[in-house]
């Protein structure tokens, strides 16, 4: 009989795919089929107040809260940090609902707390649909995947933990206080009346969602009346400063000057130089609309200003220059500059130019020290150069400036507010070097009238050449923010 032989083992190989692969495909099946959950079905609509508005969740990698107003443009406010954003669609207003406001218009006094009933029950209505969105989009696709039930309910299963820790990290760091410094994108004629008023803000703040049916409650009186923006409405309260810097004579930025200086009822317009580009007499004519700006024109030498430039300045009426520290009060505020040290048309770095423009700084702080010991003292110091600047730290509560052609702010060391200007001008003729167009930018900063004290600033952007996008930014003093305690006044 033969003698059966015992085969060798096999040697097989193992083919299943590495554990990490394997759960970085599970993520990505997470991800993808949460998004495309919320894309398709995670939004609801939801009536506030009289208007139609549509809420959805997005992935995010910042979070934040976004409301589109169309066609006036977007608000949008940091109020978490989480990889999901909240946006609001502000779809249309209600006709009947419209009607009854305007029949009753006793009712706008009890809108906003039937807006923010609204926005909470939408809220949960988004969170529920969310949920179920994410579920069922990470699942659905788990099964086209793999095609197995299990790994496919895990995949819903991981999708709802991710959307549960994205809510509670959203939860953990929501800010209602974020509606105070919002950033609005659109028309710059409709940005002044959604962005609000910088001491009614701070006075009328309550909580997140009544800032919102604030919001809605004056786009529901904006199409009622007309269909257009109200005209701004400033505090009587404040003083308001136009900030600007660095035109480099740019023409267009005299429109630009006289409808902000319209739109916010400016009283003073704060010019921190730069205004020429050669400083030379050929360009004077280019001056001659400071005349009919709508308000006072306080102005300092730059270094593209040249001495015959300011010659010309203080000859035309309705402008103040400043020069040497000398001090002048303008539409109630005590104003003091000095002229740039340096003049340098053709953009040359002289030796020891740090030097000379600290120096010059150091001569105009000893100027608001006497002014101060003079029992006037200064509320804003006015320089070109930010080198020059940072000497007056302690010796005014602010300190305005340019140059650098784009905006900074700063609290010193001693206390002084440096505040930077962009230009004005989007960098003059010098916009068309880069390879893209700089923006125009300018401040509208607001002043207590009763203590000269800087209560907030708007920052505005516009696009560069060709481009017709508006950003107005809200920025507050830390200690002007709700539950802060105020700081000391320096005067006497």
């Amino acid at each position: 009989m033969a003698r059966r032989t015992k085969a060798p083992p096999r040697l097989e190989l193992d083919d299943r795919p590495n554990p990490w692969l394997r759960a970085l495909g599970l993520c990505a099946v997470v991800l993808v089929g949460a998004w495309l959950g919320l894309l398709i079905v995670g939004s609801v609509r939801v009536p506030v107040g009289p208007m139609d508005t549509t809420m959805t969740l997005r992935p995010s990698l910042t979070g934040g809260t976004k409301i589109n107003v169309s066609p006036l443009g977007a608000l949008e406010l940091d109020s978490h940090t989480a990889p999901v954003r909240l946006d609001v669609n502000v779809d249309q207003l209600d006709p009947a609902r419209s009607q009854a406001l305007v029949d009753r218009p006793e009712r706008l006094s009890g809108l906003q707390d039937e807006v923010a009933e609204d926005v909470g029950s939408g809220t949960l209505d988004l969170a529920v649909r969310s949920g179920v969105a994410v579920v069922t989009g990470a699942t659905a696709l788990g099964l086209a995947v793999y095609r197995r039930p299990r790994r496919a309910l895990t995949a819903g299963g991981l999708a709802l933990a991710l959307l549960a820790v994205s809510g509670g990290t959203a939860y953990a760091t929501w800010n209602p206080k974020s509606v105070l410094e919002p950033r609005f994108s659109g028309l710059l004629t409709s940005a002044p009346s959604l962005v609000g008023n910088a001491r009614s803000i701070v006075t009328e703040f309550d909580v997140y969602q009544k800032e919102l049916a604030r919001l809605v409650t004056n786009v529901t009186k904006l199409y009622d009346a007309t269909s257009t923006l109200p005209a701004y409405a400033p505090d009587p309260s404040t003083i308001r400063v136009l900030h600007v810097s660095d035109i480099h004579l740019n023409p267009a930025s005299w429109k630009i000057i006289a409808s902000l200086v319209e739109q916010y009822d400016v009283n003073v317009i704060v010019d921190s130089g730069d205004t020429m580009d050669h400083g030379t007499a050929a360009e004077n004519g280019f001056l001659d609309p400071v005349e009919d700006l709508g308000a006072p024109y306080v102005w300092v030498r730059g270094n593209h200003d040249s001495r015959g430039t300011q010659r010309y300045l203080e000859g035309l009426k309705n402008v103040h220059v400043l020069d040497d520290g000398r001090a002048k009060t303008v539409a109630g505020l005590r104003l003091a500059g000095v002229g740039d040290p340096q003049y340098t048309p053709d953009r040359s770095a002289k030796p020891g130019a740090d030097a000379t423009q600290e120096l010059a700084g150091a001569r105009l702080a000893s100027a608001l020290r006497d002014q101060r010991a003079a029992g006037t003292p200064v509320d804003v110091a006015l320089v070109h150069e930010p080198s020059a600047a940072r000497e007056t730290d302690g010796e005014a509560p602010l300190v305005l400036c340019g140059h650098l052609h784009h905006q900074e702010t700063e609290v010193l060391r001693h206390g002084t507010r440096l505040r930077v200007e962009g230009s004005t001008g989007g960098s003059g003729l010098r916009a068309i070097e880069g390879e893209h167009p700089d923006p125009i930018e300018a401040s509208i900063l607001y002043f207590d009238r009763d203590t000269r004290r800087l209560q907030a600033w708007d920052e505005i952007r516009l696009g560069g050449l060709g481009l017709t996008t508006a950003e107005v930014s809200r920025h507050l003093p830390e200690e002007n923010r709700p539950g802060a305690t105020p700081s000391p006044s320096t005067r006497p």
